[in-house]
């Protein structure tokens, strides 16, 4: 099996296992990460956005699925599809957000990280009327980002 496919696979597997540490492991130190709420996060940053979304998670880990699928790797590039089952701690709605990612490979690392998913849908699940009534809109969209950006500098104080 290729090395790249078998590092989305344990990252894959580590997260299922609530294991933020195995996962920051698959990563390049300069590793840049890109998501729809997560936008241009670089090296530390991206390890400490999953140990923080991983320490909501084990709050309630009986409420956590994380199935994977579709995972393909070269020696430069990789792909796959995730599915992730939770509820939004900020609401308490529950999500099942079906996301696609790309990877990069550098030293046997992932270098580069971009997931996509449909944020509009994403946000009806984890907001509801508000969700539905202002999820689609850019402003809404920099609203999330501006509060996650919040959330992942203050992980980031708190445990350095």
């Amino acid at each position: 099996m290729n090395p790249n496919l078998e590092r989305i696979q344990k990252f894959y597997t580590c997260f299922q296992q609530l294991d933020a540490e195995g996962m920051k492991a698959c990563y390049h130190p300069e590793v840049k990460f890109s998501d729809p709420a997560f936008p241009d996060l670089k090296g530390k940053e991206v390890g400490a956005m999953w140990a923080m979304l991983i320490d909501t998670l084990k709050k309630n880990p009986g409420d956590w699925k994380l199935e994977f699928s579709n995972l393909q790797a070269d020696d430069k590039t990789g792909a796959g599809r995730w599915e992730a089952h939770y509820t939004f701690s900020l609401t308490g709605r529950k999500v099942h957000n079906i996301i696609y990612a790309e990877f990069e490979f550098k030293d046997g690392k992932i270098i580069a990280h971009n997931d996509s998913f449909d944020f509009y849908r994403w946000a009806r699940m984890a907001f509801g009327t508000t969700g539905i009534l202002l999820g689609w809109t850019p402003f809404f969209r920099k609203k999330v980002q501006a509060t996650t950006r919040k959330r992942l500098d203050g992980f980031l104080k708190r445990t350095e």
